[in-house]
């Protein structure tokens, strides 16, 4: 399917006694660029997550928020810091020397002693943190890819219309030129007869005059090269898949080939449709823009 590079997805899990919340957003960018928002604790998981994104990431600036909520009891442990208590004796013992002090030490007094005892939050299991995390962002990434693909079929049904629009315009030209060329050879004739009155006209003259207007606004190669163009490009967007970049370039090569009609267009008529064939490439190329 078709997928816009832009897109939302969320997911929220409970499990373990936490509450892990996982979002997802991005817009147009030329390449992938995550930026990844989560508890310090889940640094540890970072190149994981990545990993998982790039499943089903291919282009687009990526935001990805991450956040963790414990519903259990805190889980804290006691911590002795016993080298940490010695080097509190010991020099408590050099400073009553030092200053002839009865040193009267005891447990109670020392352990009141800064960082000798410390409270610490326990650690969960990382494996089963990162089952969880895994779980939510997987279940977040299905629900962003299902928005993009939902934005890219509208963008595809858009494109669709617009290059039915642009083989109209192209019809148009393509059924005017032979006319154009009738046109002039009867005004060429036309004149010719004014200018020689009774005179014969030399019919190769006029043929051979009416070659060169022909060969100068000819542009048969223009329409077959966009012809061309349009089938692809129809048949990308059938195709599905990462296609934007190729899209761009297509749309790149239908601008050129309308320029080169416009400026050989000497009528109405075909101006008319060049424009209106630049008119829509240009909004193509503005749409292609939003493609993965």
């Amino acid at each position: 399917m078709i997928r816009s590079m832009t897109g939302f997805g969320r997911y929220e899990l409970e499990a373990h006694e936490r509450r892990i919340n996982v979002e997802i957003k991005a817009v147009n960018h030329r390449y992938l660029d995550l930026s990844i928002k989560m508890p310090r604790s889940f640094n540890v998981f970072e190149s994981k997550i990545r990993n998982v994104i790039r499943e089903y990431i291919e282009r687009g600036k990526t935001d990805i928020y991450i956040s963790c909520e414990e519903l259990g009891e805190e889980r804290l442990s006691l911590k002795y810091n016993r080298e940490l208590a010695k080097g509190y004796l010991t020099y408590l013992k050099e400073m009553a020397e030092e200053f002839g002090l009865e040193n009267e030490t005891r447990a109670s007094t020392l352990a009141r002693f800064p960082e000798v005892f410390t409270m610490e939050q326990e650690e969960g299991d990382e494996a089963e943190i990162w089952q969880d995390l895994e779980q939510a962002l997987r279940a977040a990434a299905e629900a962003f890819k299902a928005s993009r693909e939902h934005e890219g079929e509208l963008l595809k049904q858009d494109l669709l219309e617009k290059l039915d629009i642009m083989k109209d315009a192209q019809s148009v030209i393509e059924e005017r030129m032979p006319q154009l060329i009738g046109e002039y050879r009867e005004r060429l004739r036309t004149k010719l007869m004014e200018v020689l009155a009774d005179n014969a006209i030399d019919e190769n003259r006029i043929v051979t005059e009416a070659t060169i207007y022909a060969d100068k606004i000819c542009v048969d190669e223009e329409m077959v090269r966009l012809k061309s163009h349009i089938t692809a490009m129809k048949a990308e967007l059938e195709k599905g898949g990462a296609v934007g970049r190729k899209l761009d370039f297509l749309a790149q090569e239908m601008n050129r080939e309308a320029n080169t009609t416009l400026s050989k267009s000497s009528d109405l008529s075909v101006a008319d449709a060049a424009i209106e064939l630049k008119t829509m490439i240009e909004k193509i190329r503005e749409q292609v823009q939003n493609l993965e």
